[in-house]
């Protein structure tokens, strides 16, 4: 046993993760196909979560206990209460051609003829493909977010030199902006580094309703096979980012 742990991590350091059992191909090269589907959805909604929750909590925490705040809270933690697969079947039937409207696709990341189409129509037609995934990987993050941003303004506001920095006259958004929420979003781009495990590792619920071939998928998929090498790749690579 201890041989053959040797053997694959001296193969691992190589990027060397064998042959897949499914279809015999290298496990490498499947990833390499499968990571950058996963990067591209997870960094557009990583992008937007920061985008519009740090804005939120930084009104909340400039009307701390207001009417606005405590309506702005109860909606965020109830879309941080619904469940993924739900909306994203609710996404499907409503708007996805299920029973209502056909504004979006649901399947896949371009539409057939893809090859075929010009540069800005291929933007287009990936970007229309993109909607419903990243709308469902992005809901969900607002809550959490926002609150940790409205929490740590908040305890930058009353500090000492924020005060100070009111008693030179400053003016209240130089104060705000400049000195306590750059001060504030420490914690939060730190935050940053916690995710990257799980861009790696993709959504298997999004990635699998939406027949997205990404990383969920295909952990997925390879556990659903038992497709030993590639779940191995998959967890070894996980594991050394989280560490």
């Amino acid at each position: 046993l201890h041989v053959q742990y040797l053997r694959w991590l001296k193969r691992c350091v190589t990027l060397d993760f064998g042959t897949s059992y499914k279809d015999h191909r290298p496990v490498i090269q499947k990833i390499g196909e499968a990571l950058p589907v996963t990067l591209l959805l997870d960094l557009i909604s990583i992008f937007l979560i920061y985008f519009i929750s740090i804005p939120l909590g930084v009104f909340s925490a400039v009307h701390p206990d207001s009417r606005a705040d405590k309506i702005l809270t109860l909606v965020l933690f109830l879309l941080y209460s619904l469940p993924s697969f739900w909306v994203a079947m609710l996404l499907i039937i409503y708007l996805g051609g299920g029973e209502y409207l056909n504004l979006f696709p649901v399947v896949g990341l371009v539409s057939s003829g893809f090859e075929d189409f010009g540069f800005w129509a291929r933007i287009r037609d990936l970007a229309w493909h993109l909607v419903l995934p990243v709308v469902v990987l992005t809901y969900g993050g607002f809550a959490f977010l926002s609150r940790l941003s409205r929490s740590q303004l908040l305890e930058v506001i009353r500090q000492d030199y924020i005060r100070t920095a009111r008693a030179k006259g400053l003016p209240e958004g130089k104060v705000l902006f400049r000195h306590a929420l750059r001060n504030s979003l420490i914690p939060i781009v730190t935050l940053m580094g916690m995710l990257l495990p799980a861009l790696i590792g993709g959504s298997v619920i999004v990635e699998q309703i939406f027949s997205i071939p990404g990383m969920g998928r295909l952990g997925f998929e390879a556990v659903l096979s038992r497709d030993y090498p590639t779940v191995m790749a998959i967890a070894s690579i996980e594991a050394l980012l989280t560490l």
